[in-house]
């Protein structure tokens, strides 16, 4: 059990708790959440005994085993799999200890070590460090690399497994699924499942603590509140809270307000200065509660795009890759070599027919019509970032022709975007030099929608957190007016409030989206359907994000590290047979998808706008609008109104004719 009584922690002058309470029981799975500098962190390195409490104590047994993701990775030549099997300390030290007897020639040592080792598991240790890594995205081959050809990112991912390599009865988790692919974080939620120890997690994914905890330690306020559930759960009675916190905060308002008005106004009176007097104990006495302060939620909308073309953009037999002499070829390997699934250099250049360069997709065809909402689904290093990049025109086809509709602004958000900006510079200036031309002052007051306030707006950002960073790089594309958006991994950095605020303004958002995320509430509530990149390859998903955890699990994670390249030869039954119908249903669906997805925009669109026409009509009905003073008040109105009969006349031009196609293919 941990138990923390009375606790006080002070980080330089600032004290993020103050006589806290909290009780965990073994076993249990927490999420401990709270704004970004409540104490998260610090409370973790108290736990792990880096840091002293300034007041309280705080309690567990001495004898458990702490696990936590290390920080730092040094460049060693030591191999990925030696590097995760070494989080086994314990057993580490039990081979440690049985070389030092063997070279003492200690036979009755020797004896008690090789028991010791066959307790801890030794023989199976290759197996299981295999396992984890696997399901952390290695190929069996990047095992073999050294921990120094890998990037800060891989390297997270190595210092991961050996946290979960490490026997412990208490497991923490800072961030743990800020480096991973969904892929990698389905495959930890389920390992974490069956963790049997006590594991505490701090994450910004919503989903991934659904699936995990059962207890959700908040800290506010400098206290921790225990709430027991998932993260769901605790939003609902969170908002149950504070509604009644401030219902009982306005009801003794009054009752103070009403005893200070009778002590104001029979306090000098002899005949009521008992009376007085009993009503100013009262007062004195009446517990001193704090008005609900809710943070004001940060939300931002995407301004309506301009009319786009349709289809927007297409590829046709298209070959996308890196050629040789591509620098960000080159950077690509560096960043992550040998990635699960991607065909190497050699064999890419060897396949009959394709051109020179590292092959990652082929035979990709692709028609993307205005309306539709794509989420890419695939295991890490399919090649979702590559299409992206082919479909933004970073990476020109190897073959094939990829085109885009005339009117096509695409909106990219990248996997690196954060690293891209200029971190000397500031958050206006790297707005006015995508809008030159626009005054100060109004840049001022979009950079302010964003948080960006006062000092903050002209100040350098490299001291900015990674969240305010990527807030800043979704501003300056919500400001260039997309009417495409392609978003890879846009969660990176953010905080729960503002993967929030983004998926409120994804999913008003009236143009096209593609996205890829490993944030599944995200992909939920702003996709509609689903392309799998797979086997160098790109085909519709027939399914939700729970089927997609099903196939992964049964093709991709569920086979065993030896048999990774292995071909898969699927009996043929009736299961083929339904799978080809389902195959051909699909396809029809897919067809039909992007035109029903457009008529449901335009019928939105034209609601939104019969509704505004409505309300001008009764605007317009005012006799008080038509008077001297009025007059530019109802020239405005007319030319909205006649805007508006316009636009809704367009619209449903468009409208019938979405209807006629869509009618076509039923035919």
């Amino acid at each position: 059990m941990i138990r923390l009584q009375k606790l006080t922690l002070i980080r330089g002058t600032k004290p993020l708790l103050e006589a806290a309470d909290l009780t965990l029981n073994p076993g249990e799975k927490v999420g401990l959440i709270g704004a970004n500098g409540s104490g998260k962190s610090s409370l973790f390195a108290l736990l792990r005994g880096e840091l002293q409490p300034d007041g309280g104590d705080v309690d567990f047994p001495a004898a458990w085993r702490i696990a936590h993701v290390a920080q730092e990775t040094p460049a060693l030549d030591r191999t990925a799999l030696d590097y995760a099997v070494d989080g086994d300390t314990t057993l580490r030290r039990l081979e440690s200890q049985l070389a030092e007897a063997e070279a003492a020639h200690d036979g009755h040592r020797i004896g008690e070590l090789h028991t010791a080792l066959a307790d801890a598991d030794a023989y199976t240790v290759r197996s299981r460090g295999e396992t984890l890594l696997t399901g952390l995205g290695f190929s069996h081959a990047q095992m073999s690399q050294s921990v120094a050809s890998f990037s800060g990112g891989w390297r997270m991912r190595l210092n991961l497994a050996q946290a979960l390599m490490c026997p412990s009865d208490l497991l923490l988790l800072d961030e743990p699924t800020n480096h991973l692919d969904l892929d990698a974080i389905l495959w930890l939620e389920d390992w974490l499942k069956r963790y049997p120890g006590t594991l505490i997690i701090i994450s910004h994914d919503r989903d991934f603590l659904d699936g995990v905890v059962n207890v959700i330690a908040h800290l506010a306020d400098k206290k921790i509140k225990r709430y027991g559930g998932n993260y769901s759960t605790f939003e609902k009675q969170r908002s149950l809270d504070l509604a009644l916190g401030q219902a009982t905060f306005e009801k003794q308002s009054r009752e103070r307000a009403h005893l200070q008005s009778f002590i104001d106004r029979f306090k000098a009176k002899a005949s009521k200065a008992k009376q007085a007097q009993s009503r100013m104990k009262m007062l004195a006495k009446m517990e001193d509660l704090a008005p609900i302060h809710a943070a004001a939620s940060f939300s931002f909308e995407f301004r309506e795009p301009e009319r786009a073309p349709n289809p927007l953009l297409t590829l046709e037999d298209v070959v996308a890759g890196y050629r040789p002499e591509e620098p960000v070829a080159r950077m690509q390997r560096e960043r992550n070599p040998g990635p699960l699934d991607a065909p190497s250099p050699d064999s890419a250049r060897a396949a009959s027919g394709l051109p020179d360069g590292v092959v990652i997709l082929k035979n990709l065809n692709l028609t993307l019509q205005a309306g539709q909402r794509i989420g890419l689904l695939g295991v890490n290093g399919a090649g979702k970032s590559t299409l992206i990049k082919t479909l933004v025109g970073d990476l020109p086809p190897l073959s094939g022709e990829a085109s885009q509709g005339k009117g096509l602004s695409i909106g990219y958000f990248a996997q690196h975007q954060v690293e891209m900006l200029r971190h000397d510079q500031s958050p206006l200036w790297h707005l006015a030099k995508i809008a030159p031309q626009v005054r100060e002052q109004e840049l001022r007051n979009f950079l302010g929608g964003f948080n960006f306030v006062g000092e903050m707006a002209s100040a350098c950002i490299a001291p900015f957190s990674g969240g305010e960073k990527a807030r800043l790089a979704l501003a300056l594309i919500v400001w260039q007016r997309p009417n495409l958006l392609l978003l890879d991994e846009p969660t990176n950095h953010l905080d729960l409030e503002t993967r929030e605020a983004l998926t409120v303004a994804l999913a008003q958002f009236e143009g096209t989206l593609v996205l890829v995320s490993h944030d599944r509430h995200l992909l939920r509530a702003t996709t509609e359907e689903f392309l799998i990149v797979a086997n160098g390859g790109l085909e519709p998903f027939d399914g939700d994000l729970d089927d997609y955890r099903d196939w992964l699990f049964k093709t991709k994670l569920g086979k065993p590290v030896a048999q990774e390249s292995a071909a898969a030869t699927p009996a043929v039954d009736r299961k083929e047979q339904k799978r080809q119908e389902a195959e051909a249903r699909q396809r029809l669906s897919t067809q039909k998808k992007p035109v029903e997805t457009r008529i449901k925009r335009l019928e939105e669109q034209m609601e939104r706008r019969n509704a505004r026409r409505a309300e001008l009509e009764t605007l317009l009905t005012d006799p008080a609008l038509y008077g001297e003073a009025r007059k530019e008040d109802l020239k405005a109105r007319l030319f909205e109104q006649a805007t508006l009969v316009k636009e809704l006349e367009q619209l449903e031009v468009e409208w019938l004719e979405q209807q006629e196609v869509l009618e076509g293919m039923g035919a």
